[in-house]
């Protein structure tokens, strides 16, 4: 896997908004993301990009990673980003929305490398998929070059993209009830939209050693809603989860983090594989459950996250 900064509670912040960005910087967030693209309105891009360069040169970031979404492939703006951000030290990545084309990818990559030829080590890309097309192509966007370090879950633009029936961002719609279930009985069906392309995504980023970044919960003012939607993304091995307020970073933060008795059963598998090995066996019963050294890598990496 690609080594970065922690990316647990990955926050977001219109990049015009100064007073925010400047309270996005002493945060308790892992990461930031300056917005340059859906969060700002076509008015106020080139002020936002002055502001995103303003701020990577001038504010204090502690270890956060930190990084600039820009706009998309096809936008008027792309090519002034590119050329304003590439070279700035303290930037660790761009955000490349709507991500669908291998092609469009390398050719960004290789702008940024371009025009950022003084850095020590090139801008890295974080791929946010959002589309049909971008997770059909999620592996090849993954494999297509080797600046690209992140995929990002785009939840609000892929629930658009496949006519999801929802307006909530981050949210899958409460289920299908079947006509005249009020009176025939039946039952309202659970649908979970995101589970596919979580899966899908999670899978390709394992694949190609990347980090994985699943889309925020919209719903920001409900801070149980958000700290389930981040407890799940954290138990199917995501790195980290967005956030759209500030409010949102400490219960994400909290998903991410194994608690005091997964800790403890990891030790405890550890330790009873390590007993094992000691007379010679590779395989041990534990608690009434079989434990070999499939059980002692994920016990490991539980660990390692609490540590």
């Amino acid at each position: 896997m690609t080594s970065l900064r922690p990316t647990r509670a990955y926050l977001a912040v219109p990049a015009h908004r100064t007073r925010l960005v400047a309270k996005a910087a002493t945060s308790v967030a892992d990461a930031v993301f300056m917005d340059l693209e859906d969060a700002v309105p076509p008015s106020e891009k080139s002020l936002a990009l002055n502001e995103a360069v303003q701020s990577l040169s001038a504010l204090d970031w502690g270890n956060k990673r930190v990084t600039v979404r820009i706009n998309a492939v096809d936008s008027a703006f792309i090519a002034q980003e590119i050329r304003a951000l590439a070279a700035l030290p303290r930037l660790d990545a761009v955000i490349v929305p709507k991500a669908e084309r291998a092609g469009d990818i390398a050719a960004i990559a290789e702008q940024l490398r371009a025009a950022g030829s003084d850095r020590p080590a090139p801008v890295a890309l974080e791929l946010l998929i959002e589309t049909a097309l971008g997770l059909v192509n999620v592996d090849t966007l993954a494999a297509c070059h080797d600046s690209v370090a992140a995929l990002h879950l785009g939840v609000g633009d892929f629930a658009a993209s496949i006519g999801a029936r929802s307006s909530d961002i981050g949210v899958s719609p409460d289920g299908y009830r079947h006509v005249g279930s009020a009176q025939s009985g039946y039952a309202s069906a659970p649908l979970d939209l995101f589970a596919y392309p979580m899966m899908r995504l999670l899978v390709a980023a394992r694949a190609f050693g990347l980090i994985a970044i699943d889309g925020p919960c919209g719903a920001f003012r409900d801070s149980r809603l958000t700290e389930s939607s981040a407890q799940k993304a954290a138990a199917m091995g995501f790195d980290g989860k967005q956030v759209i307020h500030p409010d949102q970073i400490e219960p994400t933060l909290r998903a991410f983090m194994p608690s005091d008795q997964e800790l403890a059963q990891a030790r405890l598998i550890v330790e009873a594989m390590e007993q094992a090995e000691a007379k010679g066996q590779g395989a041990v019963t534990l608690d009434g459950k079989m434990i070999d050294y499939a059980n002692v890598r994920m016990a490991r990496r539980i660990i390692g996250l609490g540590s």
